[in-house]
């Protein structure tokens, strides 16, 4: 028999609603594993041992009671520190504020707590969140659980890598331009980038800094796992509550049935760029699990790629930043390999927004338009996450590196930047190292992204959790 900490978190709930183990017995499992992994990883900043423990209990006393318990509940959560968690420091990765305790939970953990989640941890994050690698002042960097000399991606990589190791079956992270995708990539497991509008982004927090509107419109909260059921489950308890964010939309979870066999498309060559081998590989694969699920693939181009990403680059320049001056961050806030990093990385990301518009929304409307009439024909895209595999640790701290980079994650920040739905999923092991594709819907239909997800995922072999390779 499995032990609980190798288990999906459906699996858990399943186990705990049902008697066959107690909340407190998941839960001391998982942080028995923190216990034994986070040394060699450094995925999470903090441990909420007692807290857990005692909501635990609770949970049990419930049930011993007879009395009805959450979809969620006993169910272990970690939480990247940029959302809010009461009595915990929202930190943005920055050393400044790990004393920045939260007075309110964000809308989203709100919810998955009254669904009876349990936090049992915050995770690692790079400062600000800005970076696709994460490390910072606070801990330090956090390591890839398959290789500790490649990335474990950013800025949600310290979720990534706990969920990928056994520290915790699930986990809320979010994306900007590839936050949640990227690091699922590195580190062998799923995510879900929700459609915009559908997680609120607010903060009722005392402490938090007003949201740039950049970030929300291009940002969203979504879940991490190992399964993706348990992305579905999780994603169906983070939606109800706006809390003000003007963008909310009360969408329905299962959108109208679609002529059948769905047909997708699938995007070999996105850009410029062909993508590594590996990644053409697991593209591929995916396409053949499809197939062989009754889906029809066809070869596309997705439209406008090139100037999407630029209109991104645009958008979030002019307005990602809480006051038009700021432009570095203050001396003695960020560490000095954030200093280095953004140092090296101002030009590329100065030469990626292209020629300037006017209106970058009135441009973002025209490539929504092209998108819309493909995805008529084909409701899903199959397409890269990142067009390579997990980098070496420091690749990003050169200039020259940071343009290939950008150039390579255009399907990713194309996917913000239109505010659509994507499940990024593993595909396998090449080498020793695990692969993801990300599949992308319609506004809305983050149905069909999980639907066709779990036909893939059924068609091959779990690559996670791992014993750390360090």
């Amino acid at each position: 028999m499995s032990e609980l900490w190798q288990l999906g978190a459906a699996e858990l709930g399943g186990l705990i609603q049902c008697g066959e183990a107690s909340s407190r017995e998941v839960i001391h499992s998982h942080l028995d594993r923190i216990d034994e992994i986070n040394p060699k990883v450094n995925a999470l900043t903090v441990v909420l041992r007692e807290s857990a423990i005692e909501s635990a209990n609770k949970v049990d006393r419930r049930l011993k009671r007879r009395e009805n318990i959450g979809p969620l509940a006993g169910i272990p959560v970690t939480i990247k520190e940029n959302q809010d968690l009461i009595g915990s420091a929202t930190t943005l990765g920055l050393k400044p504020l790990k004393d920045a305790v939260a007075d309110t939970n964000s809308p989203h953990i709100a919810e998955l707590l009254d669904a009876g989640a349990i936090p049992i941890g915050r995770t690692s994050m790079p400062e600000f969140g800005m970076r696709w690698h994460t490390s910072n002042a606070l801990i330090g960097a956090t390591k890839n659980p398959w290789d500790s000399t490649l990335t474990p991606g950013g800025s949600s990589g310290g979720e990534a890598a706990a969920i990928a190791s056994g520290m915790s079956p699930l986990g809320i992270g979010n994306d900007g331009a590839g936050s949640l995708r990227w690091p699922a990539q590195c580190c062998g497991i799923a995510a879900l980038k929700p459609s915009h509008g559908r997680v609120s982004v607010a903060s009722a927090n005392k402490t938090s800094q007003p949201i740039p509107f950049a970030f929300q419109l291009l940002g969203v909260h979504g879940p991490m796992a190992r399964k993706i059921a348990d992305l579905r489950l999780c994603f169906r308890h983070m939606c109800a509550n706006s809390s003000g964010d003007p963008f909310h939309t009360r969408a329905p979870f299962d959108g109208e049935n679609l002529k059948l066999p769905m047909r997708v498309g699938i995007a070999l060559t996105p850009g410029d760029r062909e993508p590594h081998p590996d990644i053409t590989k697991a593209l591929r694969t995916t396409a053949l699990q499809l197939e062989d699920a009754g889906y029809v693939i066809e070869e596309v181009d997705l439209p406008d790629l090139n100037r999407a990403s630029e209109i991104y680059t645009q958008i979030m320049s002019s307005f990602g930043r809480l006051t038009a001056e700021t432009q570095r961050a203050p001396v003695g806030l960020i560490s000095e390999e954030y200093d280095q990093f953004w140092a090296e990385f101002f030009e590329p990301w100065e030469a990626a927004a292209g020629e300037t518009t006017h209106d970058p929304m009135m441009e973002r409307a025209v490539i929504a338009q092209t998108w819309s009439k493909l995805m008529d024909k084909f409701p899903l895209i199959l397409a890269p996450i990142a067009t390579q595999p997990a980098w070496k640790t420091g690749s990003d701290l050169d200039r020259e590196f940071n343009t290939t980079w950008l150039e390579s994650i255009r399907s990713v920040v194309a996917v913000n930047l239109l505010g659509l739905p994507s499940v990024a999923l593993p595909i396998g092991v090449v080498d020793g190292l695990p692969h993801g594709v990300q599949i992308v819907g319609q506004r809305f239909r983050e149905d069909l992204c999980l639907e066709a997800a779990e036909a893939v995922e059924s068609r091959l072999q779990p690559i996670s959790p791992i014993e750390p390779r360090l």
